[in-house]
């Protein structure tokens, strides 16, 4: 029998364009080229259809922490993302001493191998104490290549990127083991300078780990790390699009310097996110979070964010004005290419995992369908089987 599904009336949004009244055909958990006679058509007409998300920069959600929460808490967190479209998560860590985060890439090492998770990121600690946000200064420690290599070999091979203040003493020898062992080195939580900030792209560093946060202002004679990320090509910039992170401006002047091959969207999320206000634990540290917005007890620092990639794509597409196109590039595709999973996800073409998101015309979700099975089935939405002549 078939496992045919045909997606059919919806603006689909493909690597070449907007296609109006376009369809997807799913066949099992994949995307297929034709469908057979008969097939059943979802009519979705007056919608989109996107590809699934790809969050690179993720520490957790629905109350579980990937730093610290247990394999059921990470599969909560994970799932939580996934109702708001995010059908590719990277878990990401906050600081902690070396044996924890050891343990911890151990742990979350199998839930990547098993799928659930597409790899792990280390941010921290090898940050500066001058831009630690919300990491413990007590656990900070420099960027020795010895240290680096001992999460990398604790994930193993499923570390996708690791956060470095690069200016820090074997910051760029540390960039240099990450290139070569395929992980991305990341430019943050960082007091550099731009000349700093070059060397360390020469040397290989290829993300700037939510630009404009945790780093030094853009100066017009300093003008720091900000200039340097933004001008090289090598460099993809994650950017915060929550409304508290960065001004419009400074989305603006992103997307208008880099452009949107260069841009990921991120949500930096902790664990409130699709969870609501409250006190949390980051790492070793007490967050409170009112008004959606995360802050740490001690100091009010912004603490992560409460985002869900949905948020951020619909605030792209009506706040910033950003074309649609440009939006998915930015949650889609270009951060399954920096992730190394650009042919199995990251845009709607024959042959990849069937990921997909359906968004009504106010761009809010009312589909997620991940590898061909409906997460969020769309309510509402007309059925039916083709008769055949």
């Amino acid at each position: 029998m078939s496992d045919h599904k045909v997606l059919a009336g919806a603006r689909v949004v493909l690597p070449t364009g907007i296609v109006e009244n376009g369809r997807v055909i799913v066949d099992g958990g994949r995307i297929a080229g034709s469908a057979p006679e008969g097939a059943p058509v979802l009519d979705l007409t007056g919608h989109w259809l996107v590809p699934g998300f790809v969050d690179m920069h993720n520490h957790g959600g629905g109350g579980a922490s990937f730093t610290s929460g247990t394999v059921d808490d990470v599969l909560k967190g994970v799932h939580t993302h996934r109702l708001h479209g995010t059908t590719t998560t990277v878990a990401s860590f906050v600081t902690g001493d070396m044996e924890f985060l050891t343990a911890r890439a151990g742990l979350l090492s199998e839930l990547a191998e098993q799928g659930e998770i597409a790899g792990l990121h280390f941010e921290g600690p090898f940050i500066s104490p001058c831009r630690k946000g919300a990491h413990d200064e007590t656990l900070l420690r420099d960027p020795h290549p010895a240290e680096v290599l001992k999460l990398i070999d604790a994930a193993r091979g499923q570390a996708r990127m690791v956060t470095l203040a690069t200016e820090l003493p074997g910051g760029i020898d540390s960039v240099r083991l990450l290139a070569e062992h395929g992980v991305i080195a990341a430019i943050g939580h960082t007091d550099a300078s731009y000349e700093q900030t070059v060397e360390a792209i020469d040397a290989g560093a290829t993300v700037a780990t939510h630009l404009y946060n945790a780093m030094p202002g853009l100066g017009h004679r300093a003008p720091g790390p900000i200039a340097a990320l933004l001008e090289d090509e090598r460099i993809t910039v994650e950017l915060i699009n929550d409304g508290t992170h960065l001004h419009p401006a400074a989305l603006e002047l992103a997307f208008h310097h880099a452009g949107p091959e260069r841009v990921a969207f991120i949500t930096d999320a902790m664990d409130a996110a699709g969870f609501g206000d409250g006190r949390y634990m980051l790492g070793t540290l007490e967050v409170e979070v009112k008004d959606s917005v995360a802050r740490l007890v001690e100091g009010g620092s912004i603490a992560g964010s409460t985002l869900t990639l949905d948020r951020a794509f619909k605030r792209a597409a009506t706040v910033d004005r950003l074309p649609v196109e440009s939006v998915v590039q930015a949650v889609s595709a270009n951060p399954a290419r920096l992730l190394g999973v650009y042919d199995r996800v990251g845009s709607l073409e024959p042959g990849k995992d069937a990921d997909v998101v359906v968004l009504d015309d106010a761009f809010d979700v009312k589909g997620v369908m991940r590898k061909g099975e409906w997460i969020v089935a769309p309510q509402g939405v007309t059925a039916r089987v083709p008769q055949t002549a």
